[in-house]
């Protein structure tokens, strides 16, 4: 069993659906179907149970997945002795960032990395943060950009910057006007999420607590990015909840909607890095976050 093929199968049992563990390999659905019929050709039975809507790991195939996880990460592992070697300020750096930061962030950190390490282009993968995980331990990304806490074994999480959260009304709301919107008052009203499985919905649930409940959901309505609610807001379909960085240049770009701040200390999330303990180019991490800090992002700080 080659290298290729275990990240087949590891994908496959995590996504449970074959066009989702293709994507996430990169490869063709077929490309992934003809390597895991191998697999099984050669190990003489099934690893998964396939149906029409469902696919099933087997208890061999468990063992065999758990196995394939451990040899990758030693793969990686060698990989990353051999980088050692060179200059680490020289070589592709693999960066995974999550949605609700990248188009944000990434105007003003490719220029600010260009000038701090000329040599050391990016690969960039935006996804959600559950996706992102997988990805930097098997050696995919060398580091993610996400919204933190977050602690797993293995990896090291480092703060880079904190960013209040903003309300965001339509223009011809009864609120404009007022200095600012005390948390509480957001219940009950048309609230604009993003979807499930994207952590910044969650951040801001729990944020604002009495949003959490079945009565305040039932009012909301669901956008697939943040500038899609941007547009909802705009349109008068209802408020949202923004981080600065995306909400506050609309204050001079967007006429048909108003940026207000919380009452009080204002919800907000804490930005950092995440790495593998074992990656060999700290130096890399280091001049990444300077970049980070470089960049004037609206409304964010240093993370003290």
């Amino acid at each position: 069993m080659t290298l290729t093929e275990m990240r087949y199968i590891v994908a496959l049992a995590r996504e449970r659906h074959f066009g989702r563990a293709a994507e996430a390999c990169h490869v063709s659905q077929p490309t992934l179907s003809v390597a895991l019929k191998k697999v099984e050709g050669q190990i003489g039975t099934a690893l998964f149970e396939r149906t029409a809507s469902d696919v099933r790991i087997t208890a061999l195939g468990e063992r065999i997945v758990e196995q394939a996880k451990r040899v990758l990460d030693e793969a990686v592992k060698l990989e990353e002795i051999a980088e050692a070697t060179g200059d680490p300020m020289s070589g592709q750096l693999r960066v995974g960032i999550i949605y609700t930061i990248a188009p944000y962030l990434l105007p003003q950190l490719i220029p600010a990395l260009s000038r701090l390490a000329p040599k050391m282009p990016l690969f960039l993968k935006e996804d959600f943060t559950a996706n992102l995980i997988p990805a930097l331990k098997s050696g995919e990304l060398d580091v993610i950009v996400i919204a933190l806490p977050f602690a797993e074994p293995g990896l090291v999480a480092q703060p880079v910057y904190d960013e209040p959260f903003r309300v965001v009304v339509p223009a011809g709301h009864d609120w404009v006007g007022r200095e600012d919107i005390p948390a509480d008052e957001l219940d009950g009203q048309n609230l604009l999420l993003l979807g499930q499985g994207n952590c910044f919905r969650d951040q801001v649930l729990e944020s604002c607590p009495r949003l959490s409940g079945q009565d305040a959901l039932d009012h909301s309505l669901e956008g697939s990015s943040l500038e899609t609610i941007r547009y909802m807001v705009a349109s008068g379909a209802g408020v949202a909840v923004m981080p600065s960085t995306a909400a506050d240049p609309l204050i001079d770009k967007e006429p048909m909607v108003r940026v207000l701040p919380f009452a009080g200390p204002p919800p907000a999330r804490t930005v950092g890095l995440v790495w593998r303990v074992t990656y060999p180019r700290p130096q890399a991490i280091d001049v990444l976050r300077a970049a980070v800090l470089s960049c004037q992002l609206p409304g964010a700080t240093p993370h003290r």
